[in-house]
């Protein structure tokens, strides 16, 4: 059975079988989030970097946030179908900015083997992994002070740093805000 609820911006948020949460792209397509799947924020040093991967669909951090990112997407695959095992979800944002600007799906390990002349920095980073946009959209951090992050001493979620892993729930919760945000806000 699937149940589909509205929010106040009459955006259905429909809850598939078995505990997959669905949601609508920038594209128009839609995207579950099953319930083991996992949250990360990232925090790029500039905008030219986030504008880069979103044209290249490709993403790199630092040598510990990759090794964060690689090891939790490796964990998540054990049956090889990411709608049973988990997907990995990044908020990204830029340090400064006052707000967070898309979310991207990890879509595979990284190869530490591949570096990208896209970046600002081109020397500075060692390995990418492919990255799928699912929202691009600029929402101010104040709609997400609320969301307090146990792991980080219960800030809020907009205090976080590069490759902070956050609480299945607040992803949730972030996903619900910046999917049903509107720029006249």
């Amino acid at each position: 059975m699937t149940t589909t609820t509205s929010n106040s911006v009459n955006n259905s948020i429909t809850i598939a079988p078995p505990n997959c949460l669905t949601f609508r792209t920038y594209k128009g397509t839609v995207f579950t989030v099953p319930q083991n799947s996992k949250f990360f924020v990232i925090k790029s040093y500039n905008i030219l970097d986030v504008n880069a991967s979103f044209t290249n669909n490709i993403w790199t951090s630092t040598e510990l946030g990759n090794r964060r990112l690689d090891k939790a997407y490796q964990d998540l695959q054990v049956t090889g179908n990411p709608n049973i095992d988990g997907k990995i979800f990044l908020f990204f944002s830029v340090n400064s900015s006052g707000k967070f600007c898309g979310i991207a799906e990890m879509k595979s390990r990284i190869d530490y083997t591949k570096t990208s002349d896209i970046w600002v920095e081109q020397t500075r980073w060692k390995g990418i992994f492919p990255v799928e946009w699912l929202l691009i959209k600029d929402v101010p951090n104040r709609f997400f002070q609320h969301l307090k992050v146990p792991s980080n001493e219960f800030k809020p979620v907009t205090n976080s740093r590069d490759t902070q892993e956050i609480p299945f729930e607040i992803g949730i919760s972030m996903l619900k805000i910046i999917s049903s945000f509107r720029t006249n806000e």
